[in-house]
This record gives structure tokens, sequence and C-alpha cells, in this order.
């Protein structure tokens, strides 16, 4: 009887410190990153290495070295392999990120001394490539004109197109249809350009415009919008669709006020992502659009410009001058293309549908 009740008498419970095990301290990985450059940096000095990427590169292997073989003898081989997949997240996000931000700073401070109100107003007209001043309004309104006629023909298509593979799309022809937005996805903006040469230049008669150049820029961004869209659409639950659908709502009204309503912030990224993909081309631009000097409004008619190919002819000329123009025209482009993000960010947050109460 006795053996009995010790055997139900409750377990004492073991001391907290047995199951409990060396940590690493929280200022740890910024100590390991900093004795990684700095040794990194004495390597390379050492071994006759004069690029700071070099130095760079030895001190992120360093760092993912270290902090494996310091946290498995601090916390165990578990925490070490943890630790090093935490590492190496980190070592390409700033090798991604370190272009970008250097890209940004050099474009910087190459054009912003160029960027001012008369370089914006006025264009090339009556000036040499080689001469001072000159500015930028005949390439920048091109550009706006052409991606916006761009953006009109290609953004409705996409977005059909998405629509249907989504919520139609069955069997051979959605197959097909699959197939042929894959391959447009890696066609060359060149071949787009010399697509369009062919039929509505040399086949139809038509001369240079910026509505050609629109064509070609039209091509490139269908796949980006088609699949992009595609995409966001897949992530819209199903129970959206049943529940409307379950209501008797036709399936083209669910679409409308149902799925794409909740899509609309992915849609409106794909479809920016699609307009920053054809805002620095060039190669159809200098097909199609041949390039003037003179600000012609019509992109109906006549040659234009765009901001991409006015670079170019700038970067090409190799004067002071000339290079300077192309690195305010660079400049101008990259705060065209943020500008178009933010706006479109924008719009897709002020039509999101509403959460909470």
């Amino acid at each position: 009887m006795s053996h009995t009740l010790q055997d139900e008498r409750p377990a004492v419970a073991e001391p907290r410190g047995s199951l409990s095990h060396a940590r690493m301290p929280r200022w740890a990985p910024a100590a390991i990153a900093a004795g990684s450059l700095a040794l990194g940096w004495l390597i390379g000095r050492t071994a006759g290495l004069e690029s700071e990427v070099q130095w760079a590169l030895l001190a992120a292997l360093i760092f993912v070295a270290a902090t494996y073989l310091i946290t498995a003898k601090v916390e165990g081989s578990r925490q070490g392999k943890n630790q090093v997949a935490t590492s190496l997240v980190w070592v390409c996000f700033l090798l991604a990120v370190i272009p970008l931000l250097s890209l940004a700073w050099t474009t910087v401070s190459k054009g912003a001394s160029v960027v001012d109100g008369y370089f914006l107003s006025h264009s090339m007209s009556g000036l040499l490539d080689t001469d001072e001043g000159g500015g930028i309004y005949h390439a920048l309104l091109g550009t706006i004109e052409q991606v916006a006629i761009a953006a009109v023909i290609a953004t409705p298509i996409g977005l059909l197109t998405a629509v249907y593979l989504v919520e139609y799309g069955r069997g051979k022809l959605a197959r097909a249809v699959t197939f042929f937005v894959d391959v447009m996805t890696g066609i060359p903006s060149i071949v787009a350009g010399l697509f369009i040469l062919a039929t509505w230049n040399l086949m139809l008669g038509f001369g240079p415009s910026g509505f050609a150049g629109a064509l070609a820029l039209s091509i490139l961004m269908m796949p980006v919008i088609v699949r992009s869209t595609e995409e966001m659409l897949k992530l819209v639950p199903n129970e959206l669709r049943e529940a409307s659908l379950a209501l008797g709502v036709p399936q083209w009204r669910t679409i409308l006020k149902v799925v794409l309503p909740t899509a609309i912030g992915g849609i409106t990224t794909g479809v920016m992502l699609a307009v920053a993909r054809i805002t620095g081309e060039t190669a159809p631009v200098l097909l199609l659009v041949f390039g003037t000097k003179l600000i012609n409004p019509n992109p109906f008619e006549g040659a234009q410009s765009s901001l991409p190919l006015y670079v170019y002819e700038q970067y090409a000329v190799g004067t002071s001058a000339s290079v300077e123009r192309a690195w305010g025209a660079a400049l101008v482009l990259i705060a065209f293309v943020m500008l178009l993000n933010l706006v479109a960010r924008g719009i897709a947050r002020w039509k999101a549908p509403k959460t909470g109460r």
C-alpha cells in the first residue's frame, strides 16, 4: 500500500538550469561582422588585392564561417546551422542592395548638378551635341507619350488574358496561351522592334513615329502584366468566389466586384513593373522613332526622341558637356519611374478593399 502511494506522488520538476544552455549575446553578430570586416581588409591588403569588392567578399566568407564556428561552440551544431542560414540571407541581401545603392548614388552625384528648370524645359534644337547647354524636354515628352500609349494598349489586353487563364481557361487553348506568354517573356526588345518595323512600317507603309515605338513597347509589356496578374488572381481565396456565386451573383460580376478589387494591389505592382521594364528600352525607339532634337508633341507622325535614346546619343558623343547631360537624363529617368511607382501604390491603396471593423 505504501508502495502504491509512493508511486502516485507527483514527480518533482527538474531544475530549470538543467534544461537551459549557453546563449550568444545579442551583440555577438555585430561583433562578428566587425571582426570579419577587419580581417577581410587585413587579408586583402596582405595578399595584394586592390579591389574593395574582393575585400568585401572575403569578409562575407569569414563572417559566415565565423558565425557557424562560434555559434556551434557555444549553442551547439543545430543552432550553428541555423545561424549560417540567417547569415547567408543577410549576405545575399547586402550583395543585392549595395550595387543598387551604388548605382543610385553615382547617378545622383553625377546628374544632380545638371538637372534644373532650364534642363527640363528646353530641347537640343539649334545646338550641336558638343555644345554647352540644352535640355531634355523633347526626350521627356516623347518618353511620357510613348509609355502612356504602350500602357493603354498592353494593360487591358494583359489583364483580360490573365482573367481568362485563371477564371475561364481550360483545355488546349489555355495551354497554348500560357506557352506563348512564356515565349513572349523572353523576347529581346530588338525583336519586338523588328516585328513592328516589318509590319507597321514596311508592310503598311507608315513612317517613323512615337506610336510605332509604343506598339513595340506594348509587346514587351504584355507578358509581364499577364504573368504578374495571373499570380495575383490565384492568390485570391476561392471562398470569396464561392460566397459571391452562392448569393446568385454572375461570374463576370464576381470577377469585377470581388476578385479584381481583392488583387488590385498586386495587379498595380505588376503593371508598374511592366512600365519600368519598357521605360529604359532604347532599341525599339532607335528603330522605329529615330530620334530628333526638335520638340514633336504628336506621337502619330514624325520622329520623336526618348530619354533612353537621349542618354545613349549624348554619352556616345563623349564630351564633358554631353556626358553631363547623359547623367542628368538618367537621373530624370530614374525619378520618372519612381514617381510612377509611388502614384500606382497610392492608387492601389485607395482602391483596395478596406479591412477591419
